[in-house]
């Protein structure tokens, strides 16, 4: 147990605590799609997409049948997954809004405390990384009140960048591509410089631009990284806690020819977003190759998910799986994402679950799982897992909420209401939207298919008084109340 002057100390002077870690500290490592529905893997059904392991990985995970991403788009999620918050709370209402405050207690300072070295890989999203050059949507002078880089929130190594890149050749796009949804990508050994222009978004280490090792496949890219820090932290015996944020299948989706040959008979726009997802599933399959490898995989939480649910309409190659919605939606199809865990120290066997999950939960389970102390009561918006990893729980002790794109939402262990943000206090964004309150079995009625709001209105009221209790709650600490001073610095 650590102490709240011991973590100040360590939030502080971002100081690591060496110590000899228990031989059954858990490394933890969070891995994360951008923009996969629910019903793009084929542990979820999807009979199109090879994915074959992220299939192997579910047949040895606890696979939750109801996972969530703690919003309808991007960076209010990544922040949730860091501070076991609602974006609401700390002021990330939408993508490239807002920055990850350093008076937020993070996961990765928590973890840093207990002796864990720590390291960020892929996409951020959470504030930009350079004041001085335009960069991806918010980077430079113009953006600099939002400059909050990995290394300067809790990160040890990190290799980021501030948004999405290409998901083949990252920082190019080439010569007379003027499309932002796919591409067909450069021949390998052409050179970028005269057969491309630069994309606008840059991968950035501590400070410095990277510009080697650039070539191909995003998601390799990105795991090329992430497998030296995991291969450092074992030879050096430290625990490690690795953030693995892939940019695929977010837009512009490009996808190598051992990639889309697996799709040749569909359109130029399926193969890509197919083959990205393909070749993320690769490294997925390289990430658990290396934990067998280094024999730590035993003792290793993989947490996957997206973070959020498909782009584009109907007519995209992203499936929702069935769901209701799609990115942007509080609909099911908009926040629920697959979702896996897997640890073969704790969960000896696989097995599916009902009892809903969102992205918010992981600080609080992994707080459990280490034993560790937060620093204050402020209030968090996630629930420990453990139990459920035990086989101990039921039913989720407390429900969610949603508030995004002018609508507001609350799901329960049946029942899911909706409503416009506005209608209790919240802030969704500025889109403002009128209509009645829907309320949903979700078990029963997974497509949101039947309203039932007329037919239990004391349900109706019982959940709006939830929600809005909640969204004052989150108004109170975007004002700044929850913190306490120094915390984070």
């Amino acid at each position: 147990m650590y102490t709240f002057r011991l973590v100040i100390v360590a939030l502080c002077a971002h100081a690591c605590v060496v110590s000899a870690l228990a031989a059954d500290t858990p490394n933890v490592i969070l891995v994360m799609a951008d923009d996969m529905g629910w019903g793009d893997t084929g542990f979820n059904g999807n009979k199109a997409i090879r994915t074959p392991h992220l299939d192997a990985m579910a047949r040895n995970s606890l696979r939750f049948e109801r996972f969530y991403a703690a919003s309808a788009v991007c960076s209010p999620t990544r922040g949730s997954c860091l501070t076991g918050r609602h974006p609401s709370r700390y002021g990330i209402f939408s993508a490239n809004v807002g920055h990850l405050r350093c008076e937020e207690v993070r996961m990765q300072l928590l973890l840093r405390a207990k002796g864990y070295t720590t390291g960020h890989f892929g996409k951020w999203h959470l504030g930009t990384l350079t004041k001085t050059e335009k960069d991806a949507n918010r980077g430079g002078p113009g953006g600099a009140q939002h400059y909050a880089p990995p290394w300067e929130r809790g990160f040890d190594e990190n290799f980021s960048t501030e948004s999405k890149v290409p998901t083949w050749d990252p920082l190019w796009r080439p010569n007379g591509e003027k499309g932002g949804t796919w591409w067909d990508p450069i021949a390998p050994d052409a050179d970028p410089r005269k057969a491309a222009s630069s994309y606008g978004t840059a991968y950035w280490s501590h400070g410095k631009r990277i510009e080697e090792d650039l070539r191909g496949d995003d998601s390799k890219v990105i795991m090329d990284r992430a497998l030296a820090f995991i291969e450092g932290a074992v030879k050096e015996k430290k625990a490690f806690f690795t953030v693995i944020w892939f940019h695929a299948p977010h837009l512009p989706v490009v996808a190598g020819p051992d990639y889309t040959k697996h799709y040749k008979d569909e359109d130029k726009h399926s193969q890509h977003y197919k083959g990205c997802i393909t070749a993320l599933d690769e490294q997925v399959g390289r990430l658990r190759d290396t934990l067998r490898k280094l024999d730590v995989a035993q003792n290793t939480m993989v947490w996957y998910c997206s973070d959020n649910g498909p782009e584009g309409n109907s007519n995209a190659p992203g499936s929702a799986g069935g769901l209701r919605g799609r990115k942007r939606d509080v609909f099911e199809g908009g926040v629920r994402v697959p979702g896996l865990l897997e640890w073969p120290a704790m969960i000896k066997e696989a097995r599916s679950t009902d009892v809903h999950a969102v992205t918010t939960d992981y600080l609080p389970t992994i707080v459990e799982a280490l034993n560790l102390t937060l620093p204050d009561d402020r209030p968090l918006d996630g629930s420990s897992l453990m139990p459920l990893i035990k086989g101990q729980m039921k039913e989720r002790p407390r429900p969610i909420a949603f508030d995004y794109g002018g609508m507001a939402a609350l799901t329960d262990n049946r029942y899911k209401l909706m409503v416009p943000s506005a209608a209790i206090g919240g802030t969704g964004s500025k889109k403002k939207r009128d209509g009645a309150a829907m309320l949903f079995d979700i078990h029963a009625d997974r497509g949101e298919s039947k309203n039932l709001a007329d037919a239990h209105p004391d349900i109706v009221k019982r959940m709006k008084a939830q929600l809005e209790a909640w969204a004052a709650s989150c108004e109170n600490s975007r004002s700044g109340a929850d913190y306490r001073s120094g915390l984070g610095k």
